[in-house]
């Protein structure tokens, strides 16, 4: 990645800071949409098809279509998936790549976690 492709501030196009880390409040995103159980149906359900419509998803989940519509607006804001027009329809796809990125990131506070964790058990068995 070139300077070109960073903003500003330093952050990727794609809003990663230079070292690969989400952005607090996309974190915080991905999290808050996450956290509705209706939202991770609409995220399995779009998985398994690949690319649905809200009237479709509506058909499989039990709440109104206009429901689905506000979750895949909130799904939207996250970049957990993307919609595009194909003529009168909305049809919407999971975008994996910021699910991806805040995993890794969980992965590294975990190990950091762990190393600390192990040096405080070191410290109380006194080695």
């Amino acid at each position: 990645m070139t300077t070109d492709d960073r903003t500003a501030d330093g952050r990727a196009a794609d809003g990663r800071a230079a070292d690969g880390e989400p952005p607090a409040d996309a974190a915080s995103e991905v999290f808050a949409a996450l956290a509705d159980p209706t939202r991770r149906r609409i995220l399995d359900a779009l998985a398994a098809h690949g690319e649905a419509t809200a009237t479709v998803l509506a058909a499989e989940l039990p709440v109104s279509r206009q429901a689905i519509v506000k979750h895949l607006g909130i799904l939207d804001r996250a970049g957990l998936v993307v919609g595009h027009r194909a003529g009168r329809e909305a049809r919407y796809r999971v975008v994996p790549e910021r699910l991806g990125i805040t995993a890794r990131w969980m992965d590294r506070l975990a190990a950091t976690w762990d190393t600390r964790l192990a040096a405080i058990k070191r410290l109380a068995e006194g080695e």
